[in-house]
């Protein structure tokens, strides 16, 4: 089927022949120029004078002698005026920070007053007071009565007066704001779109210098859908002149049945304001032609790209002079998908891609850059440090350049020293990429410069060590020149705004930018979004993300006019997007022969799993021929295979071992405990050596508050050493608790307890727990009293032998005992414990059963104590006691098994046995074949390497 574009140019040559030069040609978006250039060449097949090509708000624009503002300009010039007519009602002013969202929906509000040609003035009175209805407003209809009605009623009637009464004051304030707004921007030189397209609808509009220009030829106006007021008078004055022409793409089949939503607005164009199409006559394609549409529902967001290769498997061998393929992203956010998908080369022959939509700065590396600068400049500015989170992306950023070697030095360093938070004066003094990167602004108008600073150090270092990639190289300069545009922009408006303020303004600037990928406008397969498609044909049309709330979208644009006081001043309102969205999809099928619609069927935040209604309209009416398909994605779960790690015939494995026999290595009592709960941990962490990275954090996790526990106790007593204690002096020396707290907290997180620490948050909290916990040992210790401390945070080793393949072997076992003291003659270990330990076992048998649930680490762990510290010192029936700080006041110190605490004789019948069921746990441990994981999954629930042994 012919392109509407094509069908254009004949027209055009027809109608103006070699005159073509005195025409202008205007789009909706730029695109279409290009195609349309192609076909007059191809027409006309000699050289020729091109009509000028303008999109609407170009052609517009070129009426005034005034420069169109950008965003900023009308922010600022906004919040300059807004406050000072705040003053002038003895209000408080409003910070940039706080105006920003308010400006951004008053500046769309202003706009869309200016474009549809309403009355400032009127529509804002109306807000402020319903009561004017009844004076000037007696032309309304009931139903447009009751539309304000309504609203008012249902405001007025809210139980928030206090908010009431400062949106009835800002409304109040709103026509000044208007008028007031427009002025300043023209004293300095500028003006809004919307004024220029309400400047050109009120004023007489052909008369103008720029429209004459085209005198002898024509203003052709193409692809034209839905027109605001300001551009529905513009064009009837213009046709009323006899200076130009309207070319409508649009098809009987929706414009003729004033049932179809996409026909609305040409409806309104041609029959009411009286647009004269030139297309008048044209057949109906969309009833008549042959249309093939396969319908492809798809689980998953991306999985929609991933059939691509399916639907464009004979397209990627086509090299058609003017691309008949366009893959229609309805969902922009699938474009990385889609090109991930799409090969290079099929066949061996390249495939001819172009990407319109451009690649966008935000999903890059260079935006990964920017907005960590600015976030550290944030840091900077609030408190003078910066997160190690922060410094920490700085040094593994793909940017920076820093060698491998001077990453890890630093980050070995931070590590040491548990840095949380580190000074930016030292960064700074690292010179270099340091200096620069975290140089503090002073100024506000120093952040785009020194932004500016660093990207031009980053790019020149990348260039020299020939390390720059193209697409960096473009995003590069492109942030750049957005760079310098804003610092121009932002002038002299900046001097008094918070220096945070400005670093947000310049990332809500830098994130939207994107660069275009190569590519041929004109050949190959086109990647476009939706609305890039208007005016363009193609032969197929695959669109993804062809979903309900995408096509048409679900939600409106902000705005402080109501919906009801929007449809009684004609203002756009959620409808339309409906029949906007309608038509562009209609349009670009109209004339496509294989039409694939791709849409997510799974249901979750971003999707409802619905097709587009759409979709459903056109199955229900339109008699395509329809197929549909079913993507269905197997999500199939490996079956869990019990890993076991061999022993036998592996040297590292044997050689680790024999270490222990050897006694070069010392097995620890955690270290038996873990391989009693899950021996296939053991061999992650103690023979092949697999530790968790370490990383700081500002959370202190469990086992340091059992560090810092552990070392107030040992600050506690540690000049107490060898005397006794009574429960006088723990009285007294509960005075010290707190400042052995923070100087234990200092030792254990940033290993210096001579460091002062400002604590603040949960430090606080930490230390305040810690207190608690050290305040129930003493009480108990109290109870003990008195008491004698041997030994504290003492370490004991003893050997102990089993046997191994027939053969008496021994290792050395041995830890750090928490304290060790003497009581009423009986000689005591200590092991405090701040997490859910118990003192209940079931009995000795089940403490080294790996397949069993009875296994209690702690009392493992300080028999063993016992054990060793026995032979250590030489001396006999010493006790276990567990400080359980949580449970200690209720279950008291003793291991119990049923009633019997562990102590006194039964404590001696139990030794042997224990004593016993080690050396053959021992012998498992060197004579078993294989490493497994218990088959209990509560023994290895917290366990770090569960995926590594498939759980």
């Amino acid at each position: 089927m012919k392109p509407f574009l094509q069908e254009v140019a004949e027209d055009l040559v027809a109608k103006f022949g070699n005159d073509l030069q005195y025409c202008a040609v205007i789009f909706n978006n730029k695109r279409p120029a290009a195609y349309l250039q192609k076909y007059l060449a191809d027409i006309l097949k000699k050289p020729f004078f091109s009509p000028s090509f303008f999109t609407v708000q170009e052609f517009f624009a070129k009426s005034t002698d005034y420069r169109i503002a950008d965003f900023y300009i009308q922010f600022f010039t906004l919040h300059k005026i807004y406050n000072r007519l705040l003053k002038e009602e003895g209000m408080e002013t409003i910070p940039g920070n706080k105006f920003f969202p308010l400006a951004k929906i008053m500046l769309a509000d202003f706009a869309q007053i200016d474009i549809d040609l309403v009355n400032a003035d009127q529509i804002y009175r109306d807000l402020e007071d319903i009561s004017l209805i009844n004076r000037d407003f007696d032309y309304l209809s009931p139903e447009q009565y009751q539309f304000l009605s309504q609203f008012w009623t249902s405001y007025s009637e809210g139980k928030h007066k206090r908010q009431q009464e400062l949106f009835i004051r800002m409304w109040h304030r709103m026509p000044k704001l208007y008028q007031q707004f427009h002025a300043a921007l023209k004293e300095q030189g500028y003006v809004t779109n919307g004024h220029v397209y309400r400047s050109l609808a009120e004023g007489n509009v052909s008369k103008t210098a720029f429209i004459q220009g085209f005198e002898k030829g024509k203003i052709i106006f193409a692809g034209f859908n839905a027109l605001s007021r300001a551009e529905a008078k513009i064009f009837v004055d213009l046709q009323e002149a006899g200076k130009a022409l309207f070319y409508f793409d649009a098809d009987p089949y929706y414009l003729d049945d004033p049932l179809q939503e996409a026909g609305l607005f040409l409806r309104k164009n041609i029959r009411q304001l009286g647009i004269r199409n030139v297309f008048e006559n044209s057949p109906g394609l969309i009833r008549h032609e042959k249309h093939q549409v396969n319908v492809y529902s798809v689980q998953g967001q991306s999985a929609q790209a991933k059939i691509l290769n399916t639907i464009l498997e004979a397209d990627y061998l086509v090299t058609e002079e003017i691309g008949s393929t366009a893959v229609v992203l309805a969902d922009e956010s699938l474009l990385i998908p889609a090109l991930q998908t799409i090969p290079t080369h099929y066949n061996g022959i390249a495939v001819d891609l172009n990407v319109t939509m451009g690649f966008a700065l935000a999903a890059s590396s260079v935006y990964g850059l920017i907005d960590l600068w600015l976030g550290c400049q944030l840091e900077i500015q609030q408190t003078g440090r910066l997160s190690y989170k922060n410094v920490e992306s700085f040094l593994t950023h793909p940017l920076t350049g820093l060698s491998q070697a001077m990453r890890d030095k630093i980050k070995t360093a931070l590590l040491v020293e548990k840095e949380v938070e580190i000074s930016q004066t030292r960064l700074v003094n690292q010179k270099g990429l340091f200096e620069v990167f975290f140089r503090k602004v002073v100024h506000a108008p120093e952040v785009m410069l020194q932004l500016l600073e660093v990207m031009n150090f980053v790019l020149s270092r990348l260039s020299n060590a020939g390390l720059l990639k193209k697409i960096d190289a473009e995003l590069f300069v492109k942030a750049i020149q957005e760079l310098n545009r804003l610092y121009d922009t932002f002038g002299r408006h900046i001097d008094q705004e918070e220096i945070s303020f400005i670093l947000s303004l310049v990332q809500k600037a830098i994130i939207g930018l994107a660069v275009p990928l190569s590519g041929d406008p004109l050949k190959g397969i086109q990647v476009m979004g939706l609305l890039e498609t208007r005016n363009l044909n193609f032969d197929k049309v695959v669109i993804l993300g062809f979903n309900e709330g995408i096509v048409p979208k679900s939600t409106a644009g902000n705005s402080f006019i109501p919906d009801s006081l929007r449809r009684v001043y004609g203002l756009p309102v959620l409808e339309n997007q409906d029949a906007i969205s309608a038509y562009m999809v209609y349009r670009l099928i109209q004339r496509a022969g294989s039409i694939n619609f791709v849409y997510n069927s799974l249901t979750d935040d971003a999707t409802s799993g619905e097709p587009s209604r759409i979709l459903k309209q056109l199955a229900y009416e339109s008699g395509f021929e329809f197929n549909y398909y079913t993507l269905d994605l197997d999500v199939r779960t490996e079956p869990i295979k019990e890993i076991e790690i061999k022993k036998e015939g592996n040297v590292a494995i044997q050689e680790s071992l024999q270490r222990y026999l050897n006694k070069q290595r010392t097995l620890s009592p955690s270290a038996l405990t873990q391989y009693i709960l899950n021996p296939i941990d053991f061999f992650f962490n103690y023979i092949a050596g697999i530790k968790e990275p370490k990383e700081v954090t500002a959370v202190v996790e469990a086992n340091e508050i059992g560090s810092i526990l552990h070392k107030v106790m040992e600050y506690f007593y540690e000049d107490c050493i060898g005397q006794e204690i009574t429960a006088a002096l723990l009285n007294e020396k509960r005075k010290i608790i707190p400042g052995l707290t923070e100087k234990a907290f200092a030792a254990v997180i940033f290993n210096n307890p001579e460091r002062s620490v400002p604590f603040k948050g949960m430090q606080k909290v930490i230390l305040a727990i810690v207190e608690a916990y050290v305040n129930i040992i003493v009480a108990q210790d109290e109870t003990q009293s008195p008491f004698r401390i041997i030994s504290l945070e003492q370490r004991v080793e003893a050997d102990i032998s089993f046997p191994v393949h027939g053969k008496e072997e021994s290792i050395r076992i041995g830890g750090v005992i928490d304290r060790v003291d003497l009581k009423d003659g009986i000689t005591r270990i200590i092991d405090y414990k701040t997490g859910s330990d118990k003192l209940t076992y079931k009995d000795i048998p089940e403490l080294f059963n790996t397949d069993g649930k009875y296994i209690n680490k702690a009392l493992i762990q300080t028999l063993l104590y016992t054990y060793v510290y026995e032979q250590f010192s030489g001396k006999t029936a010493v006790e276990p006691n567990l400080y359980i700080v949580k449970t200690m006041s209720q279950d008291g110190v003793w291991f119990k098994s049923g009633r019997q605490n562990l102590s006194g004789h039964y404590l001696e019948e139990v030794k042997p046995e224990f004593l016993s069921a080690l050396k053959e746990k021992l012998t498992e441990l060197f004579e078993m074949p294989y490493f497994k994981s218990s088959r209990i999954e509560d023994n290895y629930k917290y366990s770090i390497y569960k995926t590594l042994f498939g759980k």
